[in-house]
């Protein structure tokens, strides 16, 4: 996890917070100002004037969600208020927009009483596609969703309630048949009474469960028919008096235990008095009911999930909401049916036993994933959940007859598919996940510096490697101080400049006498930590570096260069950077080294950006940029761009690549298309080759300024070593990434062992 200040930057710099809303139509002139207000703006109105089903044509509402709560029972912090809950709404709208695209309003209601919420609310249905209620604590959770239900005419879903019945839901019915045991025979025990337990063990019941099978326990004991102090959600799981009144006394022979709760109410004594072949779903957050190493240890036979990512079988809400949403927004659902509920914990279950695609395996640590005890409910990062889930769901609202609308469910999900870009955000996660699996020894140059020392903060927080600082220790420690950093006592620190270590310097002397440095030179170059950090990473002292921040990029890539040299087969170093859009990825190069490549360096460039992009798990799909469109321009510099393509051709006939062509053709598949029937690329290009260094490393920045892109690197290409070379502006996210980006490269590395030439 993050620092404290490491958040609260997040969230107030730059724009403030987490959302913005931006035009989805062009407003850059007269005629489009007219359309978007007056006097254009007149004729929608009329027609949703004449029918108010219009109004899901003519405005955003088909694609907009409000999340609304008043802040009664905001995450684990309780009743914050409305104001201090809002963060939160903020990060669940960004949550939607992410795995779905589906727009968001946060609101947040200073109101407490039921039926003024209610009316708050109900009021609001013009403007919503769809209602998440969120936070708000029960049993007023309970009333207010049953009332905004009857009352609304468009889905509204607490998804505190049922998200986690949805998710846990799917995870019990692939628990139950790697059990051997039917859904009407377990006997579940459950530790905690509000709005998710609750819901839960209703939903149990309407996929198979036994109602007379279950026994709640708040915190006063079981749940019983003699107890006067119960709500009338609790009352109605109250089971008759026999005698028990601890969780220990229900957990006997119990079949399923599910914890929502809180952290250690249950004991592994509990755990084996259990029936054969025990089902716990221990989902406290962040510390469960008994972690989920106890659990396996106390009992080798049992299932477990917990809501917890660093083990298996995580219940995580967000396999649910976005792809419930999805669907009943897109076939204009009038509210969500308990059948459109169960055909997304189905379409997950039934997900989890299909065969998991590589780049999801990538995403978690490279380990083979397979229908079993360690995995019976989908990833959170598997972008497959979109066109399983959101389908099943629009496909139960059609037949349950609570949509507005009816289409083809296989070319909807065909749709979906050809829409989804989760690669965008999954690839940071799936880096930082194989970093994770085997952390290498990174060394960390300049490191007196706050936002590389925020960052050594979370790389060692999350495991991503194992960081040696090269500087002072009274500095550093004078700035981990002031920023309430405990990073030092884990990490390894070095200063140049007093290190005694004349190996280092005979080695540099070795590898640079015949260019230039005399052995005075190497005494003085060694004390900088640009060179004692390279020169680490070549003797094997270090598997990585992670340098800049502080000189100006070529002073900082000069060393790394000089020392690392390039990998054999390559002719040019390359800089490419990983540009992050609202839904997509793209990368471009060279944005850094190579001012005016000739055809064969062109082509070089282009063959390591395609292979640096199938290394991300992506299909590269590589355009040449120009600004001419396939031969429309005769040009030494059009032709030069020819050549290239011939020699790339010749060199990697199975390449996906066509140019010349403007950055627009490049981007938009089906202009190019209509255009350019012939053109090789079955999709927009992800992989943009640019003919000079001004054009990609303006193309890049412009994306990132103008177009609110985020970019990440420069990554580098063809260098001899493991690195990163980061530009002075570079942020603690950033860092992180780049980190993670050296650890992969780092274990590849070790795993085929070549003498690169030198520069």
């Amino acid at each position: 996890m993050g620092r404290k200040e490491d958040a609260l930057e997040y969230h107030r710099r730059g724009r403030k917070g987490k959302l913005e809303v931006v035009p989805t139509k062009p407003l850059v002139s007269q005629i489009d100002l007219s359309l978007a207000y007056t006097p254009g703006v007149a004729e929608p109105c009329l027609e949703i004037a004449a029918d108010e089903e219009k109004s899901w044509e003519y405005t955003a509402r088909s694609n907009l969600v409000a999340v609304i709560s008043n802040g009664t029972a905001v995450l684990g912090l309780g009743d914050i208020g409305p104001a201090a809950g809002k963060p939160v709404m903020e990060g669940k709208a960004c949550l939607f927009k992410k795995f779905a695209d589906i727009d968001v309003f946060d609101l947040e209601i200073a109101e407490k009483d039921v039926d003024k919420f209610v009316d708050i609310v109900a009021a609001l249905e013009p403007t919503f596609g769809g209602i998440n209620l969120e936070d708000i604590s029960a049993p007023s959770c309970f009333e207010i969703e049953e009332k905004l239900r009857q009352r609304m005419r468009i889905p509204v879903f607490h998804d505190d309630q049922h998200g986690t019945a949805i998710i846990s839901g799917a995870g019990l019915i692939n628990a139950a048949e790697l059990a051997r045991k039917p859904l009407a025979d377990i006997k579940l025990v459950v530790s905690g009474a509000g709005a998710a337990a609750i819901a839960c063990v209703e939903f149990f019941c309407a996929l198979g469960m036994s109602r007379t099978n279950v026994v709640l326990v708040d915190s006063k004991g079981v749940i019983h028919d003699g107890r006067t102090d119960l709500n009338r959600q609790k009352a109605s799981f109250a089971i008759a008096d026999d005698g028990r009144r601890t969780l220990a006394d229900a957990m006997k022979d119990a079949d399923m235990f599910m914890g929502v709760s809180v952290a250690n109410t249950v004991t592994p004594e509990m755990l084996k008095t259990m029936a054969d072949r025990p089902i716990v779903f221990a989902l406290a957050n962040p510390d469960p009911e008994i972690s989920y190493p106890d659990a396996i240890t106390a009992r080798p036979d049992a299932i477990v999930a917990t809501g917890r990512s660093d083990f298996p079988n995580q219940v995580n809400n967000v396999l649910g909401f976005p792809y419930i949403f999805r669907g009943a927004l897109d076939c204009r659902a009038t509210t969500v049916s308990e059948e459109m509920k169960l055909a997304a914990a189905r379409a997950l279950a039934e997900l989890t036993r299909e065969p998991v695609p590589d780049s999801v395996i990538m995403a978690y640590g490279g380990k083979a994933l397979k229908m079993g005890p360690d995995y019976f409910i989908p990833k959170p990062f598997d972008p497959r959940v979109l066109w399983w889930v959101a389908p099943a769901v629009a496909k139960a609202a059609m037949e349950s007859g609570v949509a507005r609308i009816k289409f083809d469910v296989d070319e909807y999900r065909n749709r979906l598919m050809a829409k989804s870009s989760n690669a965008a955000y999954s690839i940071m996660q799936a880096m930082q996940k194989e970093a994770q699996r085997d952390p290498r020894r990174i060394v960390f140059t300049h490191a007196a510096s706050p936002r590389l020392l925020r960052a050594v903060q979370q790389i060692v927080d999350e495991e991503i490697a194992k960081p040696v600082l090269l500087g002072r220790m009274d500095e550093l420690k004078q700035l981990c101080d002031d920023m309430s950093l405990d990073l030092l006592d884990r990490c390894e620190v070095i200063d140049p400049r007093t290190a005694k270590n004349q190996k280092y310097t005979d080695r540099l002397y070795e590898l640079r006498q015949r260019k230039g440095m005399t052995a005075f030179n190497a005494q003085a170059a060694i004390q900088k930590s640009d060179y004692y950090g390279a020169i680490m990473v070549d003797r094997g002292d270090a598997d990585g570096m992670v340098s800049g921040l502080r000189l100006n990029y070529p002073e900082a890539v000069r060393p790394v260069l000089e020392i690392f040299g390039l990998q054999p087969g390559v002719k040019v170093a390359v800089g490419m950077y990983m540009v992050i859009l609202q839904n997509s990825v793209k990368f471009f190069g060279d944005t850094v080294f190579n001012i005016f490549p000739d055809a064969e360096t062109l082509a070089d460039i282009a063959v390591q950006m395609a292979d640096a992009v199938a290394g991300f798990g992506i299909t590269p799909r590589v355009a040449m940029i120009s600004y001419s469109n396939f031969g429309s321009v005769r040009h030494p510099d059009v032709t030069r761009i020819h050549k290239t393509l011939e020699m790339i051709r010749e060199r990697r006939p199975d390449l996906e690549i066509d140019g010349e062509m403007q950055p627009e053709l490049a981007l938009d598949a089906s202009r190019r298309q209509a255009a350019y029937g012939f053109s090789r690329l079955t999709k927009s290009a992800n992989t943009l080759v640019f003919p000079s260094l001004a054009s990609g490393n303006a193309a890049y920045q412009i994306a990132k300024t103008v177009g609110q892109a985020s970019a990440v690197g420069p990554i580098l290409l063809g260098v001899g070593k493991p690195c990163a070379v980061m530009q002075n502006e570079a942020t603690v996210e950033e860092i992180v990434n780049m980190t993670s980006h050296v650890v992969l490269k780092a274990q590849q590395a070790s795993q085929v062992r070549r003498e690169p030439k030198r520069a």
